[in-house]
Formats: structure tokens, C-alpha cells, sequence
């Protein structure tokens, strides 16, 4: 994993599970949205989006209808969190 010592063991839990391939199905939208808090900058937009800024990457997030992300999201997170130096090799 990229230096993160600050992630907690749910964070670095989250991380991995948004590297896993296939895409994993089952990533819970309260879990994104905490490590996203954490390694980045999470802004409440006034249509209920979420704006994260990741480096020099910025996401505009709907919240899902259900708990989980869809694959799309997960790719898009994915993206701009390996841009910002987040991976991970292994758990």
C-alpha cells in the first residue's frame, strides 16, 4: 500500500477491497465516503452530492439508492485514487 500510516484497519480494508478484481460488489457507500473524508477533500454539494477532490482529480459522487457503489463508481474511485497514490499490492 502507498505510505497511508493515518488509514485506519476499516480504511486500508476499504482500499483493498476497491483494488480487488473482478470488481468487487459489495462496498458499502458510508465506508467510500469515510475514507474518501480521509485521504482527501469531501465537499456536501446543495443537490446532495458528494464533490471529492483527490490530488488533482475532483469527483462529483451521488449517493447509491442502495448501500452499496456500483461498479462504475468503484472504477471511478479506483482512478483517481491510484492518480493520488493510493493502492494497494496486498492485504
Amino acid at each position: 500500500m502507498s505510505d497511508a500510516p493515518h488509514l485506519t484497519e476499516n480504511h486500508r480494508n476499504t482500499l483493498y477491497h476497491l483494488e480487488q478484481h473482478p470488481t468487487s460488489h459489495n462496498l458499502e457507500w458510508h465506508d467510500i465516503v469515510s475514507l474518501l473524508r480521509e485521504v482527501g477533500e469531501v465537499t456536501d454539494e446543495h443537490d446532495g452530492k458528494l464533490k471529492v477532490r483527490l490530488g488533482d482529480d475532483v469527483l462529483f459522487l451521488s449517493p447509491p439508492r442502495h448501500k452499496d457503489i456500483d461498479e462504475q463508481m468503484v472504477l471511478d474511485i479506483r482512478r483517481a485514487l491510484r492518480t493520488a497514490g493510493y493502492y494497494t499490492a496486498e492485504k
